[in-house]
């Protein structure tokens, strides 16, 4: 039974490394003998004991807000660089490209058409702006009032890409089509933190689980081959006096 569990585990390891012939495969399984694999499990169980020690899960909520206010910085700084948007159009010509770019004090919204030759226009050759103030609402997927209008445009990919933002009332609304998905986190994300919501992509799930092992890593460099205990070390009761300390307080004749 063991030696069917380390044949699989061979080959399963040698998959995700994505080799590029069946030489090269054969190769990497032959160097993955029973030593490497006792090796690879033992590093492996190491880890998973450090990261779900309960200090080590402490000390990760301790520093989840941090790295969340990393993460929310990031955001908005993207969102005051800009990103250029195509309109949804249902005739067969070229769509047209807008820009729309965050304010540096983060108080409006400015878009506006571009030509597709143009690369990070000024803030202030947008004529449109809207006050974050005045934003009321964000909306993703369907519930987009452009993907109510353009039902033919309903495919998966549009609508995993769209959002729109509502304001003043509920009939006006800013609709944009994402060019990628990781735009379309990115933006949802940073309008959700200027409208004080949580942000909730998967982006911000993976990027704060990079950031906090990364930050675990280094936070545990010191302790290498240390065992971590379940529980803090018991302080011990303090002395019945204090006789031993110096009292700097008196003047030295």
């Amino acid at each position: 039974m063991e030696v069917m569990q380390v044949v699989r585990e061979q080959i399963t390891r040698t998959l995700s490394s994505k080799p590029t012939s069946l030489e090269l495969f054969k190769n990497k399984v032959n160097a993955l003998n029973y030593g490497e694999i006792l090796k690879l499990r033992q590093t492996e169980r190491l880890h998973q004991e450090e990261t779900l020690a309960p200090p080590v899960l402490e000390l990760k909520e301790r520093l989840k807000p941090e790295l969340l206010e990393l993460i929310r910085q990031q955001r908005l700084n993207r969102l005051c660089q800009g990103t250029m948007f195509r309109k949804i159009s249902n005739r067969r010509r070229q769509d047209k490209l807008w820009y729309c770019r965050l304010s540096p004090n983060h108080k409006m919204l400015h878009y506006g058409d571009v030509e597709e030759d143009t690369d990070n226009p000024p803030i202030e050759t947008l004529q449109e702006k809207i006050p974050v103030a005045d934003i009321k609402g964000l909306l993703t997927g369907k519930d987009c009032p452009h993907m109510k209008e353009n039902k033919s445009k309903q495919n998966k990919e549009v609508l995993d890409l769209a959002f729109s933002l509502t304001y003043d009332v509920e009939e006006d609304s800013l609709n944009f089509i994402a060019p990628s998905r990781t735009d379309f986190c990115l933006w949802t994300d940073g309008l959700s933190v200027l409208l004080g919501r949580e942000m909730s992509s998967e982006s911000t799930r993976s990027e704060l689980e990079i950031l906090l092992s990364m930050e675990i890593k280094l936070r545990l460099l010191d302790l290498e081959n240390v065992p971590i205990p379940d529980c803090a070390p018991v302080i011990p009761k303090p002395p019945s006096n204090y006789n031993f300390c110096y009292d700097f307080s008196q003047t030295e004749q």
